[in-house]
């Protein structure tokens, strides 16, 4: 018998997790019960025709615009496009939108893809979508939701309701339906967080032909139990499953955003393709700049730290990185650890595993070689024929200090726990800037003599990429990535296409879209940069070297430690409390425990409720 407290409810906290796992599932049950056998009877299902498709159909549901790239990314490029003529459109003011006439999906064959997609993610509030969540920004998973919707890919049944167009964002919670399709993606990320790797798998509509049928030439002869024997005869054989194929990259980047890109598909994915499980490896990349943040002026602007987390110490001005401290510390991740020091963990989850394999992590200078928009200077972009490239792309030598410079945390593993990432690279600036030591990550590892987290911040989410997805084949021991990709620009894609109408260069190519928005944010960081260089060239320059407290007086200024965590700005506190001094976290065991009883007791009071509504 279970036992009671003082006032004659069960104390589950005498219960064993496994015990409180068994009650929680029998209440669920219960709960289920109780809810559908007073629940008001659902409308019958219409009947379901011998030629369904595999995914769900719809025939007459208005399809709502998708939104558009804001008009400050490129107001030029603001058009409708048409599924039924494949025709990109400027609307009119007089033009009147043509009568929704319907799509019988029944009459397409479909076909299981994967799609390798990029986003930036600071629009977005994140990858995932969960039905009757209200976003203050759409997720990732809406706006390809919606794209293959609109454009057919999908045709699944909505009503009005999933989609309540008159309310504001704020108050919309759209509900997507991925039921029949095959869904699965290869990892979820934050918001604020990118990608430019992230894969899914899909069944989508397709362009091959439906097998036809006919009747025999002698149907009495061919009678079974009444019914006539239908004959398939054999599809086209000469029909390419590339080339003759949809255009997907095409269809589905004229829809999107611009800074949402569908960058390849997979025509054949291995038997049993799941994202997420055949992922076999996670490449993350985490940017920062060196300074990381605008290095304090003068005499007073030096910190007395110890270099590279041993030797003498030396005067570093505050702002600037020990890069090699940081790479010091990043080689602890490598290897198989236990890593509930440097995640948050998700009670619901009930997660009992926390080792995970670090294959690389290192601290990376973006270079020359791979500066982002590197490919103008290599050949084949040059202004004339006969040009060679203006800098000379083998040389990774680091530019000067007087430079900044930015830098990446390159990581890849075979999984990451909940903010995994983001923790790892906390831990490594706060080594960066003097404030830990590179060890700090080795203790943290050990959860024998650290088994609770201390309460540390994590990183900012902006800064950081999901690199890349691996799927390597998983008959052999390689890393390497085994899907058949077909890229954007792809000569299997279109046997006819020219230079100026594929998919990758062309007009309303991938490359087309995405140089319009590097450009108008490389403009925007020309002007903020040369605004900072003025403000800072302007005025007395002998204040920079005789600056020791606060300007215009002769007291040095009094504050604690600035400490920064991958945002724009330096956070400025008290005096700095180490990791190893901070509170401590509740054992993941006890934080589990918690879950269990207050999820048992939730049960309990809505299982009561619902007798009390059935009376």
């Amino acid at each position: 018998m279970a036992d009671l407290n003082d006032e004659g409810n069960t104390d589950y906290t005498k219960w064993s997790n496994s015990s409180l796992i068994d009650r929680i599932t029998e209440l669920e049950r219960q709960l289920y019960s109780h809810t559908t056998k007073f629940a008001s009877p659902a409308p019958a299902a219409p009947a379901e025709s011998s030629n369904t498709p595999l995914a769900p159909i719809s025939t007459d549901v208005h399809e709502p615009a998708i939104p558009l790239p804001e008009a400050s990314l490129n107001p030029s490029k603001k058009r409708a496009y048409s599924p039924q003529t494949n025709i990109t459109q400027t609307p009119g003011a007089s033009r009147q939108l043509k009568e929704d006439r319907g799509f019988d999906a029944s009459k397409y064959s479909t076909r299981f893809i994967a799609l390798k997609f990029a986003y930036l993610g600071q629009r977005y509030n994140g990858l995932e979508h969960t039905n009757g969540n209200v976003t203050p920004l759409p997720t990732i998973e809406e706006m390809i939701w919606k794209a293959m919707r609109r454009t057919r890919l999908l045709s699944p049944e909505v009503t009005s309701a999933d989609e309540p167009d008159d309310q504001p964002r704020a108050l919309r919670p759209y509900s997507l339906h991925w039921d029949g399709c095959d869904y699965s993606k290869a990892g979820r990320t934050d918001r604020g967080v990118s990608a430019f790797g992230q894969v899914i798998g899909v069944r989508v509509r397709s362009a091959r032909p439906m097998p036809k049928t006919k009747a025999p030439i002698d149907e009495a002869a061919d009678l079974e139990d009444g019914i006539a024997m239908q004959i398939e005869e054999p599809v086209n054989q000469d029909w390419d499953d590339i080339s003759d194929e949809l255009p997907y990259i095409q269809i589905l980047n004229r829809v999107l955003p611009e800074d949402i890109r569908v960058l390849a598909w997979c025509p054949n994915p291995p038997p049993g393709f799941n994202a997420r499980f055949s992922c076999r490896e996670r490449r993350y990349r985490y940017f920062f700049t060196q300074p990381a943040f605008s290095p304090t002026p003068g005499p007073f602007g030096f910190e007395d730290r110890i270099q590279g987390g041993k030797g003498p110490r030396a005067k570093v001005r505050e702002g600037w990185l020990d890069i090699e401290a940081m790479r010091e510390a990043a080689k602890h991740f490598e290897g198989t650890h236990d890593f509930r020091n440097f995640c948050k963990l998700d009670t619901s989850k009930q997660i009992e595993n926390f080792e995970r394999i670090i294959f690389r992590s290192d601290i990376e200078l973006v270079d020359r070689k791979t500066n982002p928009v590197g490919y103008i200077g290599r050949p084949g972009f040059q202004m004339h024929e006969d040009r060679t490239p203006d800098v000379d792309m083998s040389n990774s030598e680091p530019p000067s200090e007087s430079i900044p410079q930015v830098y990446t945390f390159t990581l890849n593993g075979s999984a990451f726990l909940w903010h995994q990432v983001r923790h790892m690279v906390a831990v490594l600036f706060l080594v960066g800037q003097g404030l830990e030591s590179p060890s700090i990550v080795a203790e943290l590892l050990d959860v024998k003599k650290n088994p609770r987290k201390p309460t540390y911040e994590m990183a900012s989410d902006a800064p950081l990429v999901l690199w890349d997805t691996i799927f390597p084949d998983e008959n052999s021991d390689s890393r390497e990535d085994a899907m058949n990709w077909v890229y954007a620009g792809d000569p299997r894609l279109n046997k006819t296409q020219s230079a100026k109408t594929d998919s990758k260069y062309g007009m309303r190519g991938v490359i087309d879209g995405l140089w319009s928005v590097w450009r108008q944010r490389k403009i925007d960081e020309i002007l903020a940069g040369a605004l900072l260089d003025l403000a800072a060239s302007q005025g007395d320059q002998s204040l920079v070297q005789n600056m020791d407290g606060k300007q215009g007086t002769s007291k040095k200024q009094s504050r604690g430690a600035k400490v920064w965590l991958g945002a724009n700005d330096a956070r400025v506190g008290g005096q700095y409390v180490p990791v190893s001094h901070k509170s401590k976290m509740q054992s993941v065991e006890d934080q589990n425990a918690k879950w269990l009883v207050s999820r048992q007791r939730k049960l309990v009071r809505e299982q009561e409720a619902a007798k009390n509504a059935a009376e």
